[in-house]
């Protein structure tokens, strides 16, 4: 007897759509992995590109903001403060970008084939974080050559990492889903990327913030998990405020859950419109 296959619709929490993330792991590692490969086909220098562009941005905001512009460090060296902020920056807007068109670049398999179509956004954004590691790596290396040394407090660097990762998601999912019918985001999401670079703590320390504008600035969720990680990479002197963290990550909270529930409401037309 012939197996059916009954799709119901779910409502509130419970069709968020979590669950089947679960059940398609399988689809999920290889989608994700997929991206991973087609990134670096015919390149040349393949996964280097993991590096060069982190040290790339770190070179010219330690010149731009530790040299010229003469901005504090917090007695940490420049470079190893900056890099510890491109981190989880580049984490997210890679993620967030790759993950804002994935689901439109999908239009074959979506018009095709019944999957969870929550899958796409969420494998392009775990597809970096082979990047992430790997830079990250690097990022131990700089410690050890200016001297910087390792604190139990890189512990929360997996805590941090998580934000981050959550962070791009809540973005992400949003975006994907809005790209399908309105294809402005694709023109609206590098100039987010470009304005979040400059109105995040990545080439300077929240402290140069003045004081009454703080409140908002916590508003943006990677202000904290920058903010964290530099504190768990460089010490007590970076200890971030952690009401502003706790203000972010309820922002990327309440972006998640509404991100995943008009997702779901909307993947049914995904066919049709795409």
């Amino acid at each position: 007897m012939q197996a059916e296959l009954v799709i119901r619709p779910r409502h509130g929490l419970a069709g968020t759509g979590l669950g089947d993330l679960w059940r398609y792991r399988e689809l999920l590692y290889f989608l994700a992995w997929r991206d991973i490969l087609v990134r670096y086909k015919q390149t040349v220098i393949g996964v280097a590109w993991a590096v060069i562009q982190p040290v790339l941005t770190m070179v010219v905001f330690t010149i731009v903001f530790g040299k010229i512009g003469k901005f504090p460090s917090g007695d940490a060296p420049y470079a190893v403060m900056t890099f510890a902020a491109i981190l989880p920056w580049q984490f997210f807007a890679n993620a967030m970008s790759q993950s804002s068109n994935s689901v439109v670049g999908a239009a074959a398999m979506v018009q095709k084939v019944y999957f969870p179509r929550l899958v796409i956004p969420v494998s392009s954004t775990l597809s970096g974080v082979l990047d992430f590691v790997i830079a990250l790596v690097l990022l131990f290396v700089l410690m050890v050559g200016y001297g910087v040394p390792f604190r139990a407090t890189l512990l929360w660097l997996p805590v941090f990492s998580l934000c981050a990762l959550l962070a791009a998601l809540s973005v992400g999912i949003w975006l994907s889903a809005l790209n399908v019918r309105y294809r402005d985001v694709k023109y609206i999401v590098p100039f987010i990327v470009t304005m979040g670079l400059y109105a995040s703590p990545v080439g300077f320390m929240s402290s140069v913030v003045p004081e009454q504008w703080r409140a908002w600035y916590g508003l943006n969720p990677m202000v904290g998990v920058i903010d964290g990680f530099r504190w768990a990479v460089l010490g007590p002197q970076f200890e971030p405020d952690w009401r502003a963290f706790a203000v972010g990550m309820t922002v990327v909270a309440a972006l998640l859950v509404s991100g995943l529930l008009y997702f779901r409401a909307t993947e049914k037309t995904f066919a049709d419109v795409i």
